[in-house]
């Protein structure tokens, strides 16, 4: 598709294009695909298959020695649980698709609106849309209730900003507010086909020979919701799978863990040794015909077509593969579903995950996925509403030198939380919002005495803003604010007596101390990205003119007057201390203006923005002009409400080796700020490179400087590489071994030239090298294209977690997926692996659930294949006593039962419950966690030695009892070797040493431990003497021939010796292997157990945590997150009609704060207090 065309209602015209409908799926089955679907996708493991195969040779009678139903039974077993458990998650995405797809929309149909199904409008429909609903689909805007067809809309589904964003209809259809001019409407849209760029659009709208340009600006998309607007109507130009939103999210992948990776290699390989024991076998098989069977020929002769001795050899090769199968058995993955499921439950039955508050409680929506929720190594984090609650605080602010917001005690110490007194008294103002507390009484105090300075401070943010003002009754004040940033200045300069009331085009009105005065305002010079300020220029009653500015420090401070140079130093010190809190600051300035000169200051701003070409060139310069030679007022600092436990829990993270990168669309202020505050970035930190270039060659340069500086300060490691040079691995080794702690901040700009395929290398290696990362202005898509680039090249386990539909297709790309639930957008929870409703259930789900989940999954796959190779290898040994000729040990029952009752419960319990340390114990040492990041419960190594061990107690199982009965006797004299006696020896001692090693295994006993090992036990017994008892033999005669056989060889105590001889010495090597290993090389959590004990011994004081200092450092704390080009809509008068419905104030509410407990700080932050400089002692007037 190279461009699309869409006519306004008419849906005939638009159907021969064959545009996607409306409807989305997320579901992969339908009643019809589901069972060749999911059976196909089922037999892509190598174990189905592998059993599926086995099952076909069982059906060959002449190589088949088991019956058929040993392998049927439990491969049906296996399908039809995974196709249960398929279908159940399939029905839950079934649900929410009908869901969405049936959400009511109201559609313009012949004249007449009609209630239709999202899934049933189509592209050219006409759709009216009321306050807070959805957007059904992308929608170019047409017409609103607001003047010149604005709307208010949010976006927080899309790049996760709550901020309120406007859009506009064009001039030529904002009038067309009436259903009657709409249905006459048939305007044709030639615009681009469907892509990803959230923030560009690009057509043409014709209508009555007339054409007309469409931007950004225009468009409603999908995810996004209506507000303070009564209702708009938009054209439908993209629908379902076509709209932003979808083709942000990526597609669906299945994941699979590492742990079923390397069990598919595993099953390859044990595969191809039961092809070298079948070899083996078979030549032995016709080695043994040929030279020895042959003379057995007359009395028991070949089978029916077989000649020889090589074709009686190749059908004991299969034979062979039969009865040998079962080093990996079928009920391993029944087992591995049952486990993961019993992981899943607890994860959902944790009540320390259950946010009271919201009442949701964590969820795991997947069940496949619980082992690698313990080897995670790279966490991507979205910001907004996922590590902050995105609510702005006013906290602290410098005036005239002095700064404001910290409480003293009476010895003029600062005063912590607790002790603080109650917040300021604001009963004054009869229009103070209530919710708004500030603790520093002094700021008050200064009003009421006339400070001038701080006077002006006030009426500086009651001026210099584009909120909205609505009064709904007398004094109730509701402000319609762009950013959150903006609220709370405004409803500080509220609360402290500096009222913003109303606006018109030309006019702000402020009440000061409860005088209105109105301002002319005759100029907004608007905020950018590259200016980082915003300044208004207003003409006072008295006739003087004035600009007020505020904007980033950075760029501010350079910008003042030379006047300013001591109250700037002190101001200085003021930022770095905010900064260093994680406070969002802006420094605040005026300037006063000549009449004649701002006349033609005036003058050649409006022939710049008339200028057809690069009028934003030109307007730029004037900016700059005019915002200069600056007298500074002093600095604001807000806080960003982190939600609770966030740097405590980034902080035992980082301590458990886990990588955490934010990934946002916000501003780099904006994060960098909260990247402060949540001790992701510290001022400990050697360096934080920050990375913003527009080219090629600017990212690759600034890139290289971050890696040359990381490798000068580690000169030692670095060993002469030339940075020139290509990243190889041995200098990728050296970046990851460099000393020192830093950060990367990158820019969305400057990481799409970074992930281009020359290039991603080099940043990956880079940032890899850091120990913290930030993206800041990142799309949806490039948060998934960061998270693949560290899949492809780490091969570390990656979890993404979010909040909103811009999150989705990282939480998609990740290995795991963690939705936040409890905030308005469900599209993540909905695409999630795992979903809560705070960042700080992050750390249990790894340090506790994850952790302990790869530990049972490791030590249950180590048991199983040791086990199963001690009862198979048997069969091996015993061919080279038999002939070759594919006899069993055990019969064909004990076969059947021995992975299905005798030891699959025992097994179950140790995956299901076992534990290594208390859960306590998981969060408090967050270096338990890295055996799991570097796979060393579970992989070849350890593979190789339970292989090891299973063969060497096969050998004693079987060649022990083998001697003894070589030349034992009954009671009674008789000889005690028959076969029958034979293989229940083995067989006894075979569950008797599995059951003894699964209680060495075991490191947490349960009632439930108990019940299924001795349960077990007990039931092998039980079964046994059943099989050989009379009763049994009389209903199934030819089933059950050996009636008393068990009973009178467990009556022989030499039996019993020969048992207890087995057991003793397949079990002493290991136990005397770990307690060497435990008293000469004990791990981590052997330290932790013992410690553990000790403490219960004797218990020990808690120590105790003190807040530690912070040492402030001269970085930029400006976050402004607002949005240019709302002071032209506000010059232009379009947006003075104000709406019923408004938007719940921005005011700020009581700061919490938290302890500080788990870094060690280099120094104690020291307080230093300053004195008003000569430029302050200039009178303020207006």
């Amino acid at each position: 598709e190279e461009e699309r065309r869409v006519r306004a209602n008419a849906r005939e015209y638009n159907e021969k294009f064959q545009y996607a409908s409306n409807c989305i799926k997320t579901s992969k089955y339908n009643i019809v695909t589901f069972l060749p679907v999911n059976l196909f996708e089922q037999f892509q493991e190598v174990a189905n298959t592998y059993f599926l195969f086995l099952l076909i040779l069982q059906l060959i009678p002449q190589i088949s020695s088991l019956s058929w139903f040993t392998t049927i039974v439990p491969l049906v077993l296996v399908l039809t649980i995974t196709a249960v458990k398929d279908a159940t998650d399939d029905y839950f995405r079934h649900k929410s698709d009908n869901q969405v797809n049936n959400r009511q929309s109201q559609v313009l149909i012949g004249g007449v609106l009609r209630q239709e199904q999202w899934m049933n409008v189509r592209v050219g429909d006409i759709i009216r849309l009321e306050n807070n609903q959805f957007v059904a689909a992308d929608l170019l805007l047409l017409s609103s209730s607001e003047p010149h067809g604005l709307c208010y809309i949010e976006t927080a589904e899309l790049d996760g900003e709550t901020n309120m964003k406007v859009r506009q209809a064009i001039p030529v259809t904002a009038e067309l507010g009436d259903t009657s001019k709409l249905a006459c409407f048939d305007g044709e849209v030639i615009c681009e086909p469907p892509n990803n760029k959230l923030d560009k659009f690009g057509g043409m709208l014709y209508w009555k020979e007339n054409k007309y340009p469409l931007s950004n600006q225009n468009m409603l998309l999908r995810g996004c919701v209506l507000r303070n607007t009564e209702w708009c109507f938009g054209l439908v130009i993209f629908a379902g799978p076509d709209t932003k939103l979808m083709q942000n999210s990526g597609r669906t992948k299945f994941k699979r863990t590492s742990i079923d990776r390397l069990m598919n290699t595993l099953v390859l390989w044990i595969f191809g040794f039961l092809v070298c024991m079948g070899v083996i076998l078979a030549i032995g098989n016709a080695i043994w015909e040929h030279e020895v069977g042959i003379c057995f020929q007359i009395y028991l002769p070949w089978d029916e077509g077989v000649h020889s001795a090589f074709f009686s050899g190749f059908l004991s090769f299969w034979s062979y593969i039969i009865i040998l199968n079962t080093v990996v058995p079928i009920s391993l993955y029944v087992s591995v579903e049952v486990i993961r499921l019993g992981h899943s439950y607890f994860i959902n039955w944790d009540k320390k995950m259950y946010c009271a508050k919201c009442q949701t409680p964590a969820e795991a929506r997947t069940t496949t996925l619980n082992e690698e929720l313990g080897q995670v190594e790279y966490i991507f984090s979205d910001k907004t509403g996922t590590l902050t609650q995105n609510i702005m605080v006013f906290s602290k602010c410098s005036v005239n030198g002095r700064s404001y917001g910290d409480v003293q005690d009476i010895l003029g110490h600062k005063a912590e939380l607790g002790e603080r007194p109650e917040p300021v008294n604001f009963s004054f103002n009869p229009l103070a919002d209530s919710r708004f507390q500030f603790w520093d009484p002094s700021l008050l105090e200064a009003v009421k005495l006339g400070d001038l300075h701080v006077h002006e401070f006030f009426r500086l943010l009651s001026l210099c803003h584009t909120v909205m003002s609505e009064e709904k009754s007398e004094g109730e004040l509701l402000y319609k604010a762009q950013s959150p940033d903006e609220g709370a200045l405004v409803t500080a300069a509220r609360n402290f007596g500096f009222v913003f009331r109303s606006r018109t085009p030309k006019t702000i009105t402020v009440h000061e101390l409860g005088q209105a005065i109105t301002y002319q305002l005759l100029a907004i010079l608007d905020f950018n990205n590259i200016r980082k300020r915003m300044s208004v220029i207003v003409r006072s009653p008295e006739g003087k003119i004035r600009l007020y500015c505020k904007g980033a420090d950075t760029i501010l401070l350079e910008r003042l007057h030379p006047v300013n140079q001591d109250l700037t130093s002190i101001t200085t010190d003021h930022l770095n201390e905010y900064a260093g809190e994680g406070l969002r600051t802006l420094v605040l300035a005026y300037k006063d203006l000549e009449e004649n000169y701002y006349k033609d200051w005036s003058e050649r701003l409006h022939r710049a923005g008339s200028a057809p070409e690069a009028h934003e060139d030109h307007l730029a310069r004037l900016y700059d002009e005019v915002e200069h030679d600056m007298m500074l007022l002093g600095a604001t600092a807000i806080e960003d409400k982190l939600q609770q436990g966030v740097p405590e829990t980034i902080a035992i993270l980082t301590l458990a080796n886990i990588k955490i990168w934010v990934l946002t669309g916000d501003k780099q202020e904006t994060a960098v700020n909260i990247g402060y505050s949540c001790k992701m970035l510290t001022d400990d930190m050697t360096e934080v490179f920050v990375v913003t270039g527009h080219t090629v060659l600017e990212v690759r340069e600034e890139l290289r400087k971050a890696r040359e500086k990381m490798m000068d300060a580690s000169r030692s490691v670095c060993n002469g590489f030339s940075y020139q040079e290509k990243l190889s691995s041995k200098l990728t080794s050296v970046l990851e071994a460099i000393a020192g702690e830093y950060a990367l901040v990158i820019n969305g700009h400057s990481l799409a030239h970074a992930l281009e395929a020359d290039m991603e290398v080099e940043f990956l290696e880079t940032a890899c090298a850091c120990k913290a990362v930030i993206c800041c202005r990142v799309t949806p898509l490039q948060k998934a294209q960061v998270v693949e680039l560290v899949k492809k090249y780490k091969k570390a386990v990656t979890l993404a977690i979010g909040d909103g539909a811009n999150d989705v297709s990282m939480i998609k790309t990740a290995h795991i997926g963690v939705g936040i639930s409890g905030q308005e957008g469900i599209q993540a929870v909905l695409a999630s692996d795992y979903s809560f409703s705070q960042f700080k259930f992050l750390q249990r789900l790894l340090l506790v659930h994850g952790r302990w989940s790869y530990l049972r999954m490791c030590k249950f796959l180590c048991y199983f294949f040791y086990k199963n190779f001690a009862f198979t290898m048997v069969h091996f040994w015993f061919g080279f006593f038999c002939g070759f000729s594919a006899q069993t040990v055990y019969d064909q029952y004990f076969i059947t039962l021995y992975n299905i009752v005798y030891t699959s419960l025992p097994v179950l319990a140790m995956g299901v419950f076992d534990q290594d340390v208390p859960e306590q114990r998981s969060m408090e040492y967050p270096k338990l966690y890295e055996p799991g990041q570097l796979n060393l419960l579970f992989n070849k190594r350890e593979f190789f030695i339970c292989i090891a061990q299973g063969i060497y107690t096969s050998v004693l199982m079987f060649f022990i009892p083998y001697g003894v009965f070589a030349d034992a006797t009954r009671d009674d004299g008789a000889q005690l070797a028959d076969y029958q006696s034979f293989a229940v020896t083995v067989a006894t001692s075979l569950v008797i040493v599995v059951s003894v090693q699964i209680g060495l295994d075991t490191g947490f006993w349960t009632a439930i431990n108990h019940f299924f090992i001795w349960g077990s036990l007990a039931a092998y017994f039980a079964i046994l003497f059943t099989m050989h008892s009379d009763g049994l033999f009389r209903v199934f005669p030819h089933q059950f021939r050996f009636v008393g056989n068990a009973q009178n060889t467990l009556a022989q105590p030499t039996v019993w010796l020969t048992i207890a001889l087995t057991t003793v010495v397949c079990i002493m090597p290991v136990v005397a292997f770990r307690f060497l290993k435990l008293d000469l090389k004990p791990e981590l959590s052997d330290t932790v157990r013992y410690t553990q004990l000790v403490r219960k011994k004797q218990k020990t004081q808690h120590r105790c945590m003190r807040r530690m200092g912070h040492v402030g450092s001269r970085r930029s704390g400006y976050a402004f997150s607002h949005q240019e080009g709302f002071g032209e809509l506000i010059m232009s008068g379009k947006n003075m009609r104000l709406s019923s419905l408004a938007l719940s104030s921005f005011g700020p509410r009581p700061s919490t704060s938290w302890i500080e407990t788990l870094r060690k700080k280099k120094g104690c932050e020291g307080s230093s207090a300053g004195s008003p400089s000569g430029a302050a002692d200039k009178t303020l007037k207006v």
